[in-house]
């Protein structure tokens, strides 16, 4: 028998608990830690349609990155989406682990993978932990190419590596890119850093105006990939991993990951719009 406690114990000697940021909330979020386990679904985001598949696929354990709780609950509604969520797990003893900044900084986590998908060299984190953590540990990632790429050769390896729905750009193109900053997920406060470290580009998600008029101004290539693009590369990384440790440690584990699509998208110049 596997418990919810030792797969936990697996997931924190990946991503140690404390390389999240003092504002995250990581962990067991449900269920009782003793609760046996057969069967663990990963996915980037704890909807009400991966709690129900879940259920259906008869999983014991659902293992996110984002937090299903992530500020203090003053009701438990179930005619939320997290109330619906919480109940729907709760009933079905389905426990729920969430490894979200923690993960982001981690070796071979979230940016770093971003970074090895775009062929990076030389990668080290944009902002190292300040956590007790080797100099391996850190959020973002910044690394190099031996020869530089133009412009567009580098969108080109970006739509490859990771087929964004789209990607916005704020500031200059460059003549070339070498020095290449990421950070999956909502990192635009990093901007600076990342100008200041050499980045000629710093791909991220959810670029806010002022940082992309900031952009523009200060001369450094700004893109803007997505936050589901950018982070839900990294689950199957994660997947992978703990399906090694099952092995090592001859758990009859079945460990899958969940199909979930951003849910953002475009919306094309011919689709009819809805009425106001």
């Amino acid at each position: 028998m596997v418990t919810l406690q030792q797969i936990l114990d697996i997931l924190l000697q990946i991503t140690p608990d404390h390389l999240a940021e003092d504002w995250d909330n990581v962990g067991l979020l449900v269920g009782d830690p003793s609760q046996s386990a057969q069967r663990v679904l990963l996915a980037l985001d704890p909807t009400v349609a991966l709690v129900d598949a879940a259920v259906h696929g008869h999983y014991d354990l659902i293992i996110t990155h984002h937090p299903i709780l992530f500020r203090p609950l003053k009701a438990l509604r179930t005619d939320t989406p997290i109330g619906r969520f919480l109940a729907t797990a709760t009933r079905h003893q389905i426990g729920v682990i969430a490894c979200h900044t923690n993960f982001d900084s981690a070796p071979d986590g979230v940016s770093d993978h971003l970074a090895c998908l775009l062929g990076l060299e030389q990668r080290r984190p944009l902002v190292p932990s300040r956590n007790g953590c080797p100099e391996s540990c850190g959020l973002g990632r910044i690394g190099s190419y031996d020869q530089a790429l133009s412009a567009e050769a580098f969108l080109a390896r970006l739509q490859q590596a990771l087929a964004p729905p789209w990607l916005l750009e704020a500031g200059p193109r460059p003549a070339q890119v070498r020095t290449v900053a990421v950070c999956g997920g909502s990192c635009s406060d990093m901007a600076e850093v990342a100008k200041a470290q050499g980045a000629d580009v710093f791909l991220t998600a959810e670029v806010k105006h002022s940082v992309a008029r900031w952009a523009e101004e200060a001369g450094i290539w700004l893109l803007d990939g997505g936050h589901f693009a950018t982070e839900n590369p990294a689950m199957s990384v994660l997947r992978d991993r703990l399906r090694r440790e099952a092995a090592q440690h001859g758990w009859p584990l079945m460990i899958e990951s969940a199909e979930q699509q951003s849910p953002l998208r475009l919306v094309q110049a011919n689709e009819p719009r809805g009425s106001v």
